[in-house]
């Protein structure tokens, strides 16, 4: 017998003889915290830009000038949008734009400049975004492999911390959580940007 199987053994010789019985887990968490509008957009934007997050702010009806600035201005000239996007967003765009699909391989996702796409809800706290692979999301690799991802916020969607957020969340669909570009550091501590994730995070806020 291998150590594995001595370890295995033991958790399941562990689970026999433990009493079933249920656990109450306390979850007193603060929650229900508020912030007037101008407070909490202005605590997400300084925990974006704090994590090197490009931020712009506009209205409705400008979105669609906004995201084609964006793009003009880094050079993005193939995008990647999920199937449920708002087409609106991208009306001014004169580049090539691709419309993901789940039969599309990971890897050829690669070729895609950038990605746009909407969000769930957001952090204020935490400057975190969090994608539940809705409609005008799209699936995890869409943004992850892309080197440029444009993320719109609606203000309305905007909660003050992350009890607040995650009660927005359906616990059964898969959740992205995005806090300013991916990034990590090396054994020397030098910043590695785009490891896991687009090296760069452009957040389109919405009012």
């Amino acid at each position: 017998m291998n150590s594995r199987e001595v370890v295995l053994g033991r958790i399941r010789d562990a689970i026999t003889l433990a009493p079933a019985r249920d656990a109450e887990i306390p979850r007193h968490y603060r929650t229900g915290r508020t912030l007037p509008d101008t407070e909490r957009i202005e605590l997400l934007v300084d925990r974006l830009v704090d994590y090197k997050a490009h931020v712009d702010q506009c209205s409705t009806t400008d979105i669609a000038e906004t995201i084609n600035g964006i793009l003009i201005a880094n050079d993005l000239k193939t995008v990647g949008i999920p199937v449920g996007l708002d087409r609106s967003w991208v009306a001014g765009f004169s580049g090539e734009l691709v419309v993901d699909s789940s039969e599309v391989p990971a890897p050829e996702l690669e070729r895609l400049d950038a990605v746009v796409t909407g969000s769930r809800v957001s952090c204020a706290e935490t400057g975190t975004i969090f994608l539940d692979a809705g409609p005008d999301q799209g699936r995890r690799a869409l943004t992850l492999v892309p080197d440029t991802h444009i993320c719109v916020v609606h203000r309305a969607s905007v909660e003050v911390g992350v009890p607040e957020a995650m009660a927005k969340l359906t616990p059964e669909r898969p959740t992205t959580m995005i806090s300013g570009p991916s990034a990590t550091s090396d054994i020397e501590l030098e910043r590695v940007e785009g490891v896991h994730g687009p090296r760069n995070l452009h957040v389109v806020i919405v009012d």
